[in-house]
């Protein structure tokens, strides 16, 4: 039994020095932002840090628990000089690395009173490979949005300084939502992208919806009295917040139908119900002709 036994725990022996000697290395934050509905911001720089779009930490703040770890999706690009990542305060140790920051008082706070963070990774995700595909959807549920401003902010870092050169020419992009509380932070970027894609004449490159799925009676009233305004009431964006959840058998085909002979990137972060509906679609979709249109499906789950 001791020589099946012994080679696993000499590996998981290797697997705990290593991170604690990362946890070892320093790691600066930068900036803390406070963003709406008691989500933060950390952006963070460590030596020696390198990323890819859509990747992964695990943090630990000592000041809040010496021995928790927690994964946090990355939502810098790689191109920016910095790391950070999104924190929806949720449960104690969210609420403790809230207040641990200073977010709980009112004035500013001093970059040395900050806690001390240890990070871990980065570790890679299947949204690493969307610069793969000329054409790709990408589906985010909720909270799941975060590897997709990663990827959305490098695409449009990449577009900006080597357009020519990028194999990515169409991005169709679907957030599915409960409430507008996660609306706030994402929103934005969102109008940044719009906004400067219109001033290059290529508003047809990203193609976004949004969808509200637990919405009442007054929402929906209220979004009927409002809908012919030229921005959406809840994101500020010009195309309009839909209610309920999407047709994806319709918005296959007719992707499908514009990218004949294509190979399409499907990426989803989301639960394991929309994955199993996803990957349904991309098969049932996708044509037995290898040079038919194919939908390649990956996923990340939470």
């Amino acid at each position: 039994t001791w020589k099946w036994v012994v080679g696993p725990m000499f590996l998981y022996l290797c697997e705990r020095l290593v991170r604690f000697w990362r946890s070892q290395q320093k790691v600066v934050i930068t900036k803390v932002v406070i963003h709406p509905f008691k989500t933060i911001e950390l952006q963070m720089m460590k030596k020696g840090f390198k990323m890819e779009v859509g990747q992964y930490i695990f943090v630990k703040c000592p000041a809040v628990s010496k021995l928790e770890w927690h994964p946090f999706t990355l939502t810098s690009a790689p191109e920016e000089d910095y790391f950070s990542i999104h924190v929806r305060i949720v449960g104690d140790w969210t609420e403790g690395l809230f207040n641990a920051c200073g977010c709980d008082k009112q004035e500013f706070q001093e970059a040395w009173k900050l806690p001390k963070i240890a990070v871990d990774g980065p570790f890679g995700t299947a949204s690493e490979d969307v610069f793969r595909y000329e054409t790709v959807m990408l589906v985010g549920a909720g909270i799941g949005v975060t590897p997709f401003a990663s990827v959305l902010k490098s695409v449009w870092y990449k577009y900006c300084h080597d357009a020519t050169n990028l194999k990515l020419k169409k991005i169709y992009f679907y957030w599915l939502c409960r409430d507008t509380h996660a609306f706030e932070w994402f929103a934005d970027l969102l109008q940044s992208l719009e906004a400067q894609m219109q001033e290059r004449n290529n508003a047809d490159f990203l193609s976004y919806n949004i969808y509200l799925t637990g919405w009442d009676e007054t929402q929906a009233t209220h979004f009927a009295v409002h809908h012919e305004e030229e921005k959406d009431v809840i994101t500020g964006l010009k195309q309009k917040t839909l209610y309920g959840r999407p047709n994806w058998e319709n918005e296959f085909k007719t992707i499908a139908g514009k990218h004949p002979g294509s190979r399409i990137g499907v990426f989803l972060c989301g639960p394991e119900g929309l994955a199993d509906t996803l990957n349904k679609q991309s098969i049932s979709n996708s044509e037995a002709d290898p040079r038919g249109v194919h939908f390649i499906f990956n996923k990340e789950n939470f």
